[in-house]
């Protein structure tokens, strides 16, 4: 009998399309002999849709019309199994179910890759593909990221955080970066990725203008020094806490001085259909010496076990050519294509990744069986809360 996975993309995100292509090329590569796929496409709502153009790129020009010939369906626990019931349930008549067996999240950005989705994967109670609730918050918040990364000994660079309550003073927030970091800056948004909101300020002009698109998408803002001589090479890990392996390395190539959103997703995809990631002009592998290949390896793979990960991750590591130190950047806990093209070169096809993914899902499933969450006590039988007035007694 084939394990059915509910193939999950889209979401509430700046990163919505980058998700859709993500997950419907996944979902043409499944091993379709060991695995029955369904399609789920959550709008920019997180409402959930099913149905027999869900999986279809072509069928996304017109989402309206997609969606008015779905099935919008809620997710329901019903004695320990996970099913898909149609939405609004029908008082009379038959709803339509679904069973599932395991969630496959292919979604990338915030409220859906930042740990608020798996939480609701997990109070479900079915087994999710990828990085638990902790790991994906933590790969997410860049500033937390650096401080867990520190604490690891991985070099990251140093970085100042802003909220809106600094973002309110903004002259004493300018002054605070040039004291402190001096320009060129490179402005983030704490919680994206894709480089929404990411650009280089040189001057006070730029860095105004940076802060105030950064804040556009995010309550906190990363500010940090921008490496004038920049090399960007980025490394997939597949693998647990316990036990991973790095892939290829690749030198991904840029327009501008950090790689764009229109790098990643646009000025390459022009005739190459609808590849994402994959679709980004990049070395594979990278033009570096065997010993450094080696040393950002271990560093990815080090990483990820730090960060607690699970499944598959990519990390972006930035070299300073001035002075040939590593950094690691950031890490991408659903990686836009799951970084599949970084695992061919090393003799792991997409459809063999997409298998060992789902069978880490299910390997932390059995361990998390194994573990105690209740304690058998008598508390409630000798709870009072003192008469109708209230009151505690400790």
């Amino acid at each position: 009998m084939k394990t059915r996975v509910a193939m999950i993309f889209g979401g509430k995100s700046v990163e919505h399309e980058v998700s859709v292509i993500s997950g419907i090329q996944a979902i043409l590569s499944m091993d379709t002999d060991k695995y029955e796929v369904i399609p789920i496409y959550m709008n920019k709502k997180n409402e959930m849709y099913i149905g027999d153009d869900i999986g279809k790129i072509e069928a996304y020009k017109d989402i309206k019309g997609l969606l008015g010939r779905s099935t919008r369906v809620i997710m329901v626990n019903e004695n320990g199994r996970v099913k898909l019931i149609s939405f609004p349930i029908r008082k009379f008549g038959k709803n339509q179910e679904i069973e599932i067996d395991i969630a496959f999240p292919v979604v990338h950005g915030t409220n859906v890759e930042d740990g608020a989705f798996q939480g609701y994967l997990k109070t479900l109670g079915i087994p999710f593909v990828g990085c638990d609730v902790t790991a994906s918050a933590i790969g997410m918040d860049k500033y937390i990221m650096k401080a867990v990364l520190k604490e690891g000994n991985v070099p990251v660079l140093d970085a100042k955080l802003y909220t809106l309550s600094d973002y309110k003073e903004i002259d004493t927030l300018l002054d605070s970066v040039e004291k402190e970091l001096g320009y060129p800056v490179i402005v983030k948004p704490v919680n994206l990725g894709s480089s929404v909101g990411i650009s280089v300020a040189k001057n006070r002009v730029e860095l105004t203008n940076s802060i105030d698109d950064a804040f556009r998408y995010s309550t906190k803002v990363l500010v940090e020094h921008a490496i004038t001589k920049l090399r960007e090479i980025n490394c997939s890990v597949l693998g647990d806490e316990n036990e991973a392996e790095a892939s290829e390395c690749e030198e991904p190539l840029h327009t501008e001085d950090i790689l764009s959103y229109e790098d990643k997703y646009v000025s390459n995809a022009k005739g190459s259909g609808s590849k994402g990631m994959a679709s980004v002009s990049r070395k594979i592998p990278a033009d570096i010496s065997a010993e450094l290949r080696t040393e950002i390896r271990e560093m990815a793979v080090r990483s990820f076990k730090l960060l607690g990960c699970n499944g598959v991750a990519r990390i972006d590591f930035m070299i300073d050519e001035d002075n040939g130190k590593l950094y690691f950047n950031e890490i991408n806990t659903i990686p836009g294509s799951l970084s599949f093209y970084l695992w061919e070169p090393v003799g792991i096809p997409y459809k063999e990744l997409l298998s060992r993914m789902i069978e880490l899902c299910l390997k932390r499933a059995r361990t998390e069986e194994s573990l105690t969450f209740t304690f058998d006590t008598n508390i409630l039988n000798s709870a009072s809360f003192g008469g109708s007035k209230g009151g505690s007694k400790r």
